[in-house]
């Protein structure tokens, strides 16, 4: 069930491949999270993109990584900013042209699973989430992070129901008690907190190599024909993280960031607490798009293969990152 999910999201591939590259751009459309803040939000409500493109950007609200996919597979979508890095990997597995552009958050804190207080399982008796239904938005970060888990603690996959939920939908139905255990991020992931607790935290899943985080994606005809377009979106977003980190103006873009995100001041604080957004030098390092992520990105298809969410990895995913446009960015 779990594979046809995920094969049923890939399905756009075959457009991804034979749709002619989009050039001549008058505007475009950018794929986001709501209840994901973030700097680049700030840079949004200020129209900082727009400007410095000189086009019309359409922004457009997903779920999750997977929609996102699958928007860019029918030509929908352009530029993804903060897909999960497991729904990247599902859809070039299954042989959708994509690209990773640029690291756009790291967060072990910010994506987890949570078991519903009343059950009074922690990572002490994890034995005992045998037979319990848990949400699980498939081919996401949470999905990954969620396997790993079930892995380091030997818990079968089979005594497990697994339910397809988005996180929104995920945190409704555990505070309904219609699941055990629901699994996402962000508002979302706050929310299932106020009714359990987590197995593993941030640091410890860190410990185990779970890491968590988006990443900014394309498709790769896209960028053949548009690479100083997304060289100039990579620098707005760039530039956006800078001034969060210099921390000058953060009180001005945290009211900015809230609104844009659909949260509240005080939440979107506690989110962004979490969140570490590299910089750009940090990117291009060997630890991220200089040879870390490609690697990183074959242990998670692997990871998908075992567990027999995908049928098969790619042999290499090095050209699946194209670090052209941050470069340029860079300089």
């Amino acid at each position: 069930m779990i594979k046809k999910v995920l094969q049923s999201v890939a399905l756009g591939t075959t457009l991804a491949l034979t749709a002619p590259a989009v050039s001549a751009q008058d505007e475009i459309t950018v794929a986001y999270f709501l209840e994901w803040p973030m700097p680049f939000l700030a840079a949004k409500a200020d129209g900082a993109y727009e400007k410095a493109m000189g086009m019309k950007i359409n922004w457009r609200a997903f779920d999750t990584g997977t929609a996102m996919s699958a928007a860019m597979a029918a030509g929908d979508v352009q530029i993804s900013v903060s897909q999960g890095l497991p729904p990247f990997v599902v859809a070039a597995s299954a042989g959708q042209d994509l690209q990773v552009v640029d690291i756009a958050v790291s967060y072990s804190d910010n994506d987890n699973c949570v078991v519903h207080a009343d059950l009074e399982i922690d990572k002490s008796n994890t034995g005992e989430l045998a037979g319990k239904k848990v949400a699980v938005p498939l081919g996401t970060a949470a999905h990954y992070g969620f396997l790993r888990q079930m892995n380091h603690f030997g818990v079968e996959l089979s005594s497990l129901e697994i339910v397809n939920m988005a996180p929104p939908e995920g945190a409704a139905a555990l505070a309904q008690k219609s699941v055990d255990m629901a699994c996402g991020w962000g508002g979302a992931l706050a929310r299932m907190k106020e009714h359990g607790s987590v197995l593993l935290t941030g640091t410890e899943k860190e410990e185990l190599g779970i890491l968590v985080f988006d990443v900014t994606s394309v498709p790769a005809a896209f960028a053949a024909e548009n690479d100083g377009l997304i060289s100039t979106f990579l620098k707005v977003t760039a530039e956006a993280n800078a001034r969060w980190a210099k921390g000058k103006d953060r009180a001005a873009m945290l009211g900015k960031i809230a609104r844009e995100s659909g949260m509240d001041a005080d939440a979107t604080a506690e989110s962004l607490a979490t969140m570490a957004f590299p910089p750009v030098k940090a990117q291009l390092s060997e630890k991220w798009l200089g040879g870390g992520v490609q690697s990183f990105m074959k242990g998670v298809a692997d990871v998908f293969v075992e567990a027999g969410s995908i049928d098969s990895a790619l042999d290499t995913y090095v050209n699946a990152v194209n670090t052209g446009p941050l470069n340029a960015a860079a300089n």
